[in-house]
């Protein structure tokens, strides 16, 4: 009986911690270790969330402020893979909108 514990750990362990697939031919939007972004159609993903997006839009900073993306300011990627362990943040792109950072003392 062994053996039949050994299996269901390997099973586990292929399976993605995220059910992407709702999210299939939707837009999404994803932030990189390091602080870019970018939205696009998901086509694709595997278990180690590597992902495929199409008609992707990467948002550029603000030259002033380095730590701050300018919505208008955007280069066109076309089709991406990106490499799942970059990836920080997946959320769908209906329902994001700026907010003020509470934590910022003024």
């Amino acid at each position: 009986t062994g053996g039949n514990n050994d299996g269901n750990k390997e099973k586990r362990r292929k399976e993605s911690i995220l059910d992407l697939s709702k999210y299939l031919e939707k837009q999404i939007r994803v932030k990189f270790a390091g602080g870019r972004e970018a939205s696009g159609i998901l086509k694709g993903y595997d278990a180690l969330l590597n992902l495929v997006l199409d008609n992707t839009v990467e948002y550029l900073r603000d030259s002033d402020e380095p730590y701050k993306l300018t919505e208008d300011s955007t280069r066109s990627l076309g089709l991406v893979v990106c490499r799942g362990t970059a990836l920080v943040l997946i959320c769908p792109q209906d329902g994001v909108e700026s907010i003020a950072n509470p934590f910022i003392t003024q």
